[in-house]
């Protein structure tokens, strides 16, 4: 009985030193990210819940998961990540610059003529996203592309 519990508790440590970030990984199988601990909608990324494990069959489109830790850190949450799954990359999204409801600045370009005003961001959106805005003083909707800085750009086409 005592050898039984002695060759379980090497095997369970074995797992956890294959499962655990950090650990040498054999280099004849691909890897993949896992969470380590339910990480759920709408929670930010970070680097100490992710463990890069060995995978031990093929994929039949890689691109779809989430293959290293870079390409989920500092990202936010779509669905319910669970511990030890694969990761796939349309289960997370970049973190919102803007928030429906929260006050912009809201920049018009054309050319050497910029124009400044404040507007209510009427959708979320990350860096790139187009969203509608409506200007505080007229009322009137637009749309804009989010900056890196969270301004709203608008310009004329």
């Amino acid at each position: 009985m005592r050898r039984l519990a002695t060759a379980m508790s090497a095997f369970a440590a074995l797992l956890m030193a294959m499962t655990t970030a950090g650990h040498a990984v054999d280099a004849n199988y691909p890897t993949v990210v896992v969470p380590n601990r339910i990480i759920y909608p709408g929670q930010e990324i970070p680097a100490q819940a992710l463990d890069v494990v060995p995978l031990r069959r093929q994929l039949p489109n890689p691109a779809a998961f989430v293959m290293r830790p870079e390409e989920a850190i500092g990202k936010v949450a779509r669905s319910t990540l669970l511990p030890g799954r694969m990761m796939y990359v349309s289960a997370m999204r970049e973190p919102y610059m803007v928030e429906t409801g929260t006050t912009a600045r809201v920049l018009f370009v054309n050319g050497s003529l910029s124009i400044a005003m404040i507007g209510v961001a009427l959708q979320s959106g990350a860096v790139g996203d187009i969203v509608r805005v409506r200007n505080i003083d007229s009322g009137i909707v637009f749309n804009g592309i989010v900056m890196a800085d969270g301004t709203i750009r608008v310009g004329a086409s």
